[in-house]
Order: C-alpha cells, then sequence, then structure tokens
C-alpha cells in the first residue's frame, strides 16, 4: 500500500492537524517507510511462538474473592463531619 500527497492531505484534514503543502510529500515518504517496517513483519514466522503479555515470566498472586464489609466502618465514619448509627449524616437538599 502507497501513501501519496494527496492522502496525506486527507488524513490531516480528518485529524484536523493543519500541515503546509511542502511537508506534505516528506509526510508520505516517512508514513510509506513505516507501512514498509510493518510488512517486514508479516514475514516473520511467528508459528508455535505462545503470545506474550510480559517479557518475564511471573504468575500473579492470588487470593481468595471473598466478599467483606472491609470492618474499617469506624475508620471510615471518623472522616465524617457528623455521623449517627454508622451512617454519614447529610444536610438535606430538597424539600
Amino acid at each position: 500500500m502507497a501513501i501519496d500527497a494527496a492522502t496525506v492531505r486527507r488524513v490531516a484534514h480528518l485529524a484536523r492537524i493543519k500541515t503546509p503543502e511542502d511537508r506534505l510529500e516528506p509526510l508520505a515518504a516517512e508514513l510509506n517507510g513505516i507501512l514498509n517496517w510493518i510488512e517486514q513483519l508479516d514475514e516473520v514466522d511467528v508459528q508455535g511462538v505462545e503470545p506474550m503479555t510480559s517479557n518475564v515470566a511471573a504468575r500473579l498472586k492470588m487470593r481468595a474473592d471473598v466478599v467483606t464489609d472491609g470492618d474499617k466502618v469506624a475508620d471510615v465514619l471518623s472522616n465524617a463531619p457528623k455521623s449517627a448509627d454508622g451512617f454519614f449524616v447529610v444536610p438535606k437538599v430538597v424539600e
């Protein structure tokens, strides 16, 4: 796939990027170089290669998925200006 100055102009317009006319040809050449490099990646044989999410082989530590209340009610309510019966007290905003 080759990119010409007209394609660069159209993409720049769609991206709302103001590009001077004298920069269109150099940008087209740069984008063509990038696309050629990407096409080279298609030639790499990856048959039998496992997908990677990291370059370090490590497993995440797992914990039991248990629902709790956190036992932090007193700590959380200590931040409130006013509380009652384990809840925040807020001013009435609708009459």
